[in-house]
């Protein structure tokens, strides 16, 4: 799998620092609020321009995982039991870049890899609620419990948006696209893309669903580096609660939306598959190439097994 998708990197037109840096720069724009311009009819040339793009790279990360994807069972009970298993076998998971952060990286090493993670955030909750739009009632109302959940419940200070951004305050890191690897900005961009156009819907409730699977025992990890190197609870909340919260999340996910979904229309269960093993795959780059900025013994930054 990892030689598979470096192979890909290196004859893509899609996975480049240009593309990503330029996509990065579109979502962001046009994801903005902001107000009627006079030349937005060239804006709409430019958009139709980038969705025309955007709709090729999420096509040939689709390619990339199609075969994978192809052998997830399409009953509830098969797909589930397939989707749980990915928290073991998936793209990326046991990536030794993350006891290596909990044990032994400095101070500005936390800082250089969460400067890369906060630039590459799309922002799990508004990603959530453009997934959301006419879904069924049953995945509907799970992603809106996990969205609330998200707003700290209408509480400001439980917001989980904000507690990212006072990390960020609190490292005086400067996140920017300018300054992250393209990898972490292929991740955010696949994420947006899938939430954000329809037709790959369920890609993205495979996809956000794979984050709340995988992401505690990876959060729990960085929470402990932050804590190693001084910060204090308020300052790592951030971490500490995705470790704890998201194994809820996840098998709420599992069983509310993912199930539901699956029994309705087994057709869905390749999509979600195949969204679950793009967001993988995208993070299975990431931390390589965190490695290999953060580590200088090359013979140490390759996994066991890894070519």
């Amino acid at each position: 799998m990892a030689t598979q998708f470096r192979r890909e990197a290196q004859g893509s037109q899609f996975l480049t620092d240009s593309f990503q840096r330029g996509l990065a720069r579109w979502n962001r724009e046009r994801l903005a609020p902001a107000f009627p311009t006079h030349d937005w009819q060239q804006l709409l040339d430019r958009d139709n321009r980038m969705l025309r793009l955007e709709g090729g790279f999420l096509e040939e990360l689709r390619a990339g995982v199609a075969d994978e994807a192809a052998s997830a069972p399409t009953d509830p009970d098969g797909f589930i039991a397939w989707f749980e298993d990915l928290k073991a076998t998936g793209p990326g998971q046991g990536d030794p870049l993350f006891p290596w952060l909990a044990e032994k990286a400095d101070a500005d090493q936390l800082r250089w890899f969460f400067e890369q993670e906060a630039a590459g955030e799309a922002g799990f909750d508004d990603l959530v609620a453009m997934t959301q739009v006419k879904l069924p009632v049953g995945p509907k109302l799970e992603l809106a419990r996990n969205y609330w959940d998200e707003m700290g419940r209408g509480n400001a200070k439980g917001m989980h948006g904000p507690m990212l951004d006072q990390l960020v305050e609190t490292l005086n890191v400067e996140p920017s696209i300018e300054t992250t690897v393209w990898e972490s900005l292929a991740l955010a961009n696949a994420m947006t893309a899938m939430a954000t156009t329809r037709r790959y819907a369920w890609h993205s409730v495979g996809a956000l669903g794979v984050i709340e699977l995988t992401a505690p025992g990876r959060s729990a990890m960085v929470a402990k580096g932050l804590r190693r190197i001084g910060l204090s609870e308020r300052e790592r909340r951030y971490f500490d609660l995705h470790a704890v919260l998201d194994v809820k999340h996840s098998a709420d996910w599992n069983r509310e939306a993912l199930r539901p979904a699956i029994a309705e229309d087994p057709a869905r269960a390749i999509a979600i598959a195949e969204g679950a093993l793009i967001r993988l795959a995208r993070g299975q780059d990431c931390f390589r190439r965190y490695r290999e900025h953060l580590w200088s013994d090359q013979s140490a930054m390759r996994p066991r097994g890894e070519a």
